[in-house]
């Protein structure tokens, strides 16, 4: 059963991965198709194809590798100057020249007659920025209707009702001195007793529990619970933790109180949430350089550092298969990975580097403002800008993208991150 469930979970959390991706790239397709762009592929995935399907102009599909996804959209790349585009120059002066041009070449290869105001970068400034910012944007929608449905079904917890969550089996500070089990084990607590009375007096929260306990090490107490419509009472010794004769220490876990939310509070949560993901993204070469120094045994694994999506997979297998977690607790945890790591894509994806949309989005900011200023001092119009310029700093980027996937990979395969 524990195995089922795992697979489960990992199953649950790639296809709500695929489906996110499947989702971003519509953000992009969308909004290309309304405004006239040619668009001749939309696939899932990367590698071997799986299946596709053609429906007019367009081939739909999708690929082994569940781990992006993309839109082919004829001419992201404006023609060399001098050229137009059914006649490109060929150059083999310089490697990045060559890379370039062949880059345009590959294309335009798609381009026909009649296609010249389809093409990507004949379109107005702020079509593109609409179109390239639609992917991310989607994947923060994403997250704020997950985080909101967990947020308006489940609640959020708000203090803790007087009924026992959990019965803790043996602390770690416990079993390091050799004891089997917490006093709450001992003394036959159970998952769901409320706890009525602590002593002969009366509880009226479990905030009033707590010091209780604590002020009692050493002692045999009377604690009056209700199991089941029936009245009992456990007498159990309250421990005293290790390192203090003064704290008691009984064993038992709370049952959150839930309390629901609206859209109001939800859109507060994600300014948070965004706030917090995007000094993560700024940190992420930091944290990655702590990961290279975990692989090659300088240090370990930090708590805090970054995962790949394996590393997340597994998070989805081990809490969903891990024992006496309540059902509703199993699909929240699924519910608020999904929404971290859309969000934490749509923040990334904002990066004004290529070949995330953040560097197709900062190209029709800076043709916007530089026609702008063109325009302001009546100097000739500068045209569109020529993001083939950038493609060596992109096929940079890449390279580096995919060493930290194959890093952090590596890492949550032989020293994972555990929560």
């Amino acid at each position: 059963m524990t195995v089922l469930l795992y697979i489960l979970g990992v199953v649950v959390f790639v296809v709500g991965i695929a489906a996110s991706i499947g989702l971003h790239e519509m953000g992009h397709m969308i909004p290309a198709k309304l405004f006239g762009v040619k668009v001749t592929q939309y696939f899932v995935g990367f590698g071997p194809t799986i299946w596709s399907r053609r429906r007019g102009e367009t081939e739909y599909g999708f690929k082994w590798i569940p781990l992006g996804g993309y839109v082919k959209m004829v001419g992201m790349l404006p023609p060399a100057k001098g050229d137009d585009e059914h006649v490109l120059r060929k150059t083999n002066t310089g490697m990045f020249t060559q890379l370039i041009s062949d880059a345009r070449s590959a294309e335009y290869e798609l381009v026909e007659p009649g296609d010249e105001e389809r093409l990507f970068y004949r379109k107005a400034w702020w079509k593109k920025l609409i179109v390239m910012s639609g992917g991310p944007l989607v994947n923060v929608a994403i997250a704020f209707i997950l985080f909101g449905s967990v947020f308006a079904i489940r609640g959020v917890p708000e203090g803790f009702t007087q009924d026992v969550g959990g019965v803790s089996a043996c602390s770690a500070q416990l079993c390091a001195t050799g004891q089997t089990s917490t006093p709450a084990q001992a003394a036959g607590f159970k998952a769901g007793d409320r706890v009525v009375s602590f002593d002969g007096t009366k509880l009226s929260g479990w905030d009033q529990l707590v010091p209780l306990i604590k002020k009692s090490a050493g002692k045999t107490v009377s604690i009056g619970v209700v199991r089941d419509g029936r009245s009992l009472t456990l007498t159990p010794t309250i421990a005293a933790l290790p390192g203090s004769k003064d704290v008691g220490f009984l064993g038992l876990a709370p049952t959150a109180q839930y309390v629901r939310k609206g859209p109001i509070y939800t859109a507060d949560q994600m300014g948070t949430y965004t706030k917090d993901t995007v000094v993560a993204v700024l940190h992420l070469p930091v944290r990655v350089y702590g990961v290279a120094k975990t692989v090659l045994g300088l240090q370990p694994r930090q708590a805090d550092s970054p995962v790949s999506l394996v590393g997340a997979g597994r998070w989805a297998g081990e809490t969903t298969s891990e024992h006496g977690m309540a059902v509703a607790d199993r699909i929240q945890f699924l519910v608020l990975l999904l929404a971290s790591v859309n969000l934490f894509l749509g923040m990334f994806n904002f990066v004004p580097l290529l070949p995330l949309d953040g560097g197709h989005i900062a190209g029709a900011l800076y043709e916007a403002a530089r026609r702008a200023w063109a325009k302001l001092f009546r100097r000739p119009d500068p045209g569109f800008f020529d993001v083939a310029k950038l493609l060596p700093v992109a096929y940079g980027v890449a390279g580096v993208f995919v060493l930290m996937t194959i890093l952090l990979v590596y890492a949550d395969i032989v020293d994972p991150v555990r929560i």
